[in-house]
Order: C-alpha cells, then structure tokens, then sequence
C-alpha cells in the first residue's frame, strides 16, 4: 500500500505541477492578450490600489477573525479545502501579547476572484485575487507587530463516511451523526503557496500530521476552482464553447404526451447526450394522471433544488402510492438525499433506506 500512494503521490505532484505552469505560462497571458487580466500587487495603479483598500476596509476586514497562536490560544480548526492564512509575527500587539504566528481563515462568504470597476482598468476585464488583497493588507490585521510573512494555504481532509452498513441498525441516523465532521477528518494533503517559508511549511507538515511527501507548493491560488465563476463574467462568446444542446428523440418530439410515445414504443434515452427533460415530464405527467396509481423509483443523487423529487412529492400528495429507495451513501449528496427522504415520509410517501449495490455511471 505504502509503494502504491508514493506512485500515486508522484503522479499527482506532476500533474499539479503542469496544471499550474499552464494556468501561468499560457492561460494568463493569452487572456490578457484578450484583455482579460489578473492584476498582481505590484501591478496596481494608485487608483485601483485606493478602491481595492476601501473594499478590504469595507468589505473583509469586518469578517475575519486573525488568531493568535499561543498557549492560550491553540491552532483553530480548519475546514476541508478553506482558503486560509498563515502569518510569520514579531513584536508585541496592541495588549501586550507576543506571538510568533498566527491564522487568519478567510470565510466562504467573501468572494475569491473581484473584478475591478471598469473605469479603473486599461484592460476591459480586470480582476484581483482575495489572497492579494489579504496579502497587501494583512498587517492592518496586527496593530503594533510587524508582518515577516503570509502565506496562504489549504487542507484537504479524508472526507469518507466510517459508516458500517451492515452492522448499523437505522444507517440514515448513523450517517446524520458522521455527517458533521466529514469537513474535519484526518488531513492527508497540504497546499501552500509557493514563497511559504521553510520554517511556517514544517510548522503546518507538524500540526497536521503530515510529512514532506504530502506538500504541494504551488505558484498561484490554491483552488483553481475558484476560477470556475470567471468565464460567467465576461461577455466574450468568441472565446468561450458553444453551449451543448442535448437531442430530443423523435418519437418524443412528435407527441407532449410521454405516455402516449411510449406506447407507440420501447424509447432509448442517451445521457448526456439526450435531454433528460423526457424523465421529468414523465413523472410530472405522472404525479397529476389520475390513471397513474403508483410510482416506484430508486434514487441515487438529487440536490437542494431537485424538479424531480418535487414531482414524486406532488404525486404522494395526490394520492399516488409512491415507494422510493433511497441511496444513503451517495458521495456528498448524503444531506440532500436525507432531507427529501424525510420530506417524502412526511406527505406518506414509503421510503426504504439503503445502500444500493453497484451503481453504474
């Protein structure tokens, strides 16, 4: 096992690695090309400088909480992949406490990528980073000490259920209990930027139980995925992909009745590639067809905002026998499966808890 996760580990510095000499060498500069920039500090002009000041002063710094570390206050939990600060100190603060470091998490409400009043830019697009901006101003943070350094990082934790199916009596109830701490299992990765100083990197190796094999230095935001939201941003659509438009079988497309299609037929549906609207207008259909006197369905993964479940409650509601086996163990959806399971319950829908076999993808 240990042979397996070295051969593993290398793989994934290296892609690392590459992902980020991409994102750096070409992705950057062919967006500033488009006029698509991402200033750095040293890249502010005095005017974008003022306004990112008033937003740090406005907009962050009421959020945050800097901690200390010391005896009395020990290292603060840190969240599965939360963006968060590690700051090198000396001198005393404004109550006479001296502490060599301290943590500064940043909250999830705070957006990780602003963009800059267009006025303010040469560029049409220009956007800052949050770690630059705690990076400029971190010392307003520390009244009284000096700022060595700040580093940003980020954890990632074995976010696994230890749940034993076939040993636990009620699973749901077993799984609301574990649920609470799948953000604070054990760390098995660390992600700091790369200037992080070798002391502050071998003080975060130590407190998270980690050796160098699980360090990854990295030349820019330690979640890429942040990035995500940009595209949605900029109004460019001759630098962005078509959007896919997924197909509508024929025999679909000539009747607004599901049920009169299919008895004209056997209909194959191919997802992604098909639409899946067919489904949803099938149970809706379903829900409300006084002929239709049960559904039977098993659902694997849903979400907060489900069309579907809310057609299975519909039809509960209308008198519908509907029987829905639930998938408990459903990576990440467990909260959402859990909530419209009980919500079925609740208009007498029959659930039945479980964990299916092999689910195919």
């Amino acid at each position: 096992a240990r042979e397996v996760y070295r051969l593993v580990t290398d793989e994934t510095h290296a892609l690392v690695k590459e992902q980020y000499a991409l994102l750096n060498d070409e992705i950057l500069p062919l967006l500033a090309s488009e006029g698509i920039r991402f200033l750095k500090r040293g890249d502010w002009s005095p005017a974008q400088r003022v306004w990112i000041s008033a937003f740090f002063f406005r907009e962050v710094m009421p959020v945050i909480t800097p901690i200390g570390l010391d005896p009395s206050h020990p290292f603060p939990r840190v969240l599965n992949k939360s963006l968060n600060f590690a700051v090198e100190l000396e001198g005393r603060d404004a109550f006479g406490r001296s502490s060599n470091a301290a943590i500064v998490q940043a909250p999830r409400v705070l957006p990780r990528v602003i963009r800059l009043p267009r006025e303010l830019g040469d560029s049409e697009y220009c956007f800052v980073f949050l770690s630059s901006i705690l990076h400029e101003f971190v010392h307003e943070l520390f009244a009284g000490m000096k700022v060595l350094g700040c580093y940003q990082f980020r954890v990632t934790r074995n976010s696994n259920l230890f749940v034993d199916e076939e040993a636990v009596k009620n699973l749901r109830t077993k799984i609301q209990g574990e649920l609470p701490q799948r953000h604070f299992g054990d760390a098995v990765r660390l992600e700091v930027a790369n200037n992080c100083s070798e002391a502050m990197a071998e003080f975060l190796l130590g407190h998270f139980n980690l050796n160098e094999r699980d360090l990854f230095r990295v030349a820019g935001p330690v979640n890429l995925v942040r990035l995500m939201q940009v595209p949605d941003w900029v109004m460019r659509d001759n630098l962005k992909f078509q959007p896919f438009k997924p197909g509508t079988p024929k025999a679909l497309q000539k009747s607004a009745n599901v049920f009169e299609a299919i008895r004209s037929g056997d209909i194959l549906l191919h997802h992604p590639y098909q639409s899946f609207n067919p489904v949803i207008e099938l149970l809706e259909q379903s829900a409300v067809d006084p002929q239709v006197v049960a559904i039977k369905m098993t659902v694997y993964r849903t979400g907060t905002d489900s069309v579907l479940m809310q057609s299975l409650l519909r039809a509960a509601q209308n008198g519908k026998e509907v029987t829905v086996v639930v998938e408990l163990m459903a990576r990440f959806d467990e909260e959402a499966n859990i909530g419209w399971a009980t919500k079925l319950e609740e208009v007498g829908a029959h659930v039945i808890y479980g964990v299916v076999g092999y689910k195919t993808h």
